[in-house]
């Protein structure tokens, strides 16, 4: 499992919960019916393999990426790189989130339901503006994730008393050789791909993404590429391994780093990929919560998918074969179907 998320270099979070959370997912697909509990325990564990941060989104990411990652923290400290509700706690309201860190120092890990404050809006997304604090000071390494509860509320303390110390003492990189190392794993993880596929990743602007890549090919770890069809210029690892072909029928989350970057997915596997939770139910093409399945290489179905966990099932609301999809694709994704339903503890799947 460790080697798994080392070589993905993270794993998105997402809040919605309609099959299983977003993060379990991508180690499903790659090595069968694992236990959600050990991840659950590698996450909360003190002497920590992955911490959550700002990677993709959202992410768990394998511990020995937070240096790798301090430049985002510090531009946060400065109002930079936030979400703009959260700006004025780096400079105006800078008093309300010290307040907010000192009330942690002193009783220790706090989340934003325990914090008595007036919601700013109305809506789904409507936070508190003791919310919007903590997470600034979250963005800012000021406190660090010790982990989500059930409703998937994030619990927040001092870094010290959540990160291993050994992390903590490691010497801050410098901004520009963070990046090009974030970059450099991008390549890794993606084998090949085009500036913006290997900026996407961990969400690097386009000038920073540029001048790691230009270091990067001086280096020789990136190779400059010609792939057929691409009208954008490609990049290869120079550990990539080509030729293999892959055997084996995986359905993917939404959220898979092999799908996420949607432009990619259709330029590798002709695969015009959307995720359709915000589109109004009657202009869904696919469905709500959609999964492409893989087979042997390609993309060759998806299927729109609900975990009925009061009746012990596995919906399957809607299913799309693509063109030219093999005729063994209904029993193999049948077979898939039925792996992820043991996999959640479902008893049945029903179509």
């Amino acid at each position: 499992m460790r080697r798994a998320i080392g070589r993905l270099g993270l794993l998105q979070i997402d809040s919605v919960n309609v099959l299983v959370s977003a993060h379990y997912m991508p180690l499903f697909s790659r090595l069968g019916a694992y236990d959600r509990g050990t991840l659950d325990t590698l996450t909360i564990a003190r002497s920590k393999c992955v911490f959550e941060y700002w990677g993709h989104e959202a992410s768990l990411l394998p511990i020995e990426l937070q240096p790798l990652l301090r430049w985002r923290m510090d531009r946060a400290r400065e109002g930079r790189g936030v979400w703009s509700r959260l700006e004025p706690f780096a400079s105006e309201r800078r008093a309300e989130a010290d307040a907010l860190l000192a009330r942690i120092e002193r009783e220790g890990p706090l989340a934003a339901s325990e914090i008595a404050s007036p919601k700013s809006s109305k809506g789904m997304w409507a936070w508190s503006d003791a919310k919007h604090a903590l997470e600034w000071l979250f963005w800012a390494g000021l406190v660090a994730s010790t982990h989500r509860r059930g409703s998937f509320e994030r619990v927040y303390d001092l870094p010290e008393r959540v990160l291993p110390r050994s992390v903590l003492a490691r010497p801050t990189p410098d901004p520009v050789d963070a990046r090009r190392e974030l970059v450099a794993r991008s390549a890794q993880a993606l084998g090949i791909g085009t500036a913006n596929d290997l900026r996407d990743y961990y969400r690097l602007s386009p000038a920073d993404a540029r001048l790691s890549i230009g270091q990067l090919v001086e280096e020789g770890v990136l190779v400059p590429a010609t792939v057929r069809g691409w009208q954008q210029q490609a990049y290869l690892h120079r550990d990539a391994r080509s030729g293999r072909r892959h055997r084996g029928a995986v359905l993917l989350s939404p959220f898979d780093p092999l799908v996420w970057h949607r432009p990619r997915t259709e330029r590798l596997f002709g695969f015009r990929y959307r995720l359709e939770i915000y589109t109004p139910a009657h202009k869904r093409e696919h469905g709500y919560y959609v999964l492409p399945f893989l087979l042997d290489g390609a993309l060759v179905a998806r299927v729109d998918l609900k975990a009925d966990r009061r009746s012990g099932a596995l919906l399957v609301l809607r299913t799309h074969l693509e063109p030219g999809a093999p005729a063994e694709t209904r029993e193999r994704l049948s077979e898939g179907l039925n792996s992820m339903a043991m996999w959640l503890g479902l008893s049945d799947v029903l179509i």
